[in-house]
């Protein structure tokens, strides 16, 4: 029976040298069967303040806790990094690149629920988690679910940020299985994960709201100056290579 781990990280900073320092997971089966994972984790990497402020873990969280890498969470996925498991997350290169940091080499499927939502939720202006939570009307659901599961619910805290995906993930199959009749929703967004997408519009920046194909021709100093200095995600730099033609 295949595993579906949905996982969120909490860490120190989002620079090569950070490291993870919470990890939020729910462990499902296909018979509805959950298994929790909540816990925090200790680093040798000091906390930026500019990370601090926006999950709230300080220093004295992390007095006596355990390494990543000896979490009951870490020692579970080990235990389920086969191919017939799929690990999911809301912007896997982020997750996936920080667990890779602690030694992890997935043999997992993936399923990336962001650009699965870029892909499936097109009209959607923004595809941020969050901002699904309201869009979505998940918050109206959400206390249920979390009641059931012990789990409190808090913004950017890894376990409610989880619960928040496992509700969007739901979303998603739904409307797979009505785009694309027949198919597995699972593997298909595990397809669709794979699938780089293109970006219509910019959603920050001085150029906010703007086609992208036209910031191009208007204004190359910015795309520029954009890719030297920014980390672009995966579809972004997707979709500059293509417009581009690189």
């Amino acid at each position: 029976m295949a595993k579906y781990i949905l996982f969120d990280t909490e860490t120190t900073g989002i620079a090569d040298d950070d490291r993870v320092i919470q990890v939020g997971a729910m462990i499902v089966d296909s018979k509805g069967s959950v298994e929790v994972h909540d816990e925090l984790c200790s680093s040798d990497q000091a906390i930026k303040l500019e990370a601090m402020e926006v999950h709230g873990i300080t220093p004295e969280l992390l007095i006596g806790k355990s390494k990543f890498t000896d979490t009951n969470f870490y020692k579970a996925l080990l235990s389920l990094n086969t191919p017939d498991n799929f690990l999911i997350a809301h912007n896997m290169p982020f997750d996936m690149g920080m667990i890779k940091k602690e030694g992890f080499e997935s043999n997992l499927q993936i399923i990336d629920t962001l650009r699965c939502a870029r892909h499936l939720l097109k009209d959607s202006p923004y595809h941020r988690l969050q901002y699904f939570r309201y869009s979505l009307e998940l918050y109206k659901i959400e206390a249920a679910e979390a009641k059931k599961h012990n789990i409190v619910i808090k913004a950017h805290d890894a376990i409610g940020d989880v619960l928040v995906m496992k509700l969007l993930l739901s979303k998603l199959v739904e409307r797979v299985k009505a785009e694309y009749a027949g198919v597995n929703p699972m593997l298909k967004l595990v397809e669709l994960s794979n699938t780089p997408i293109f970006i219509e519009t910019f959603k920050f920046g001085k150029h906010k709201d703007k086609k992208i194909v036209d910031v191009c021709d208007q204004d190359i100093g910015y795309i520029n100056w954009m890719q030297k200095n920014m980390d672009l995600d995966e579809d972004m730099k997707y979709t500059l290579d293509k417009i581009m033609g690189a």
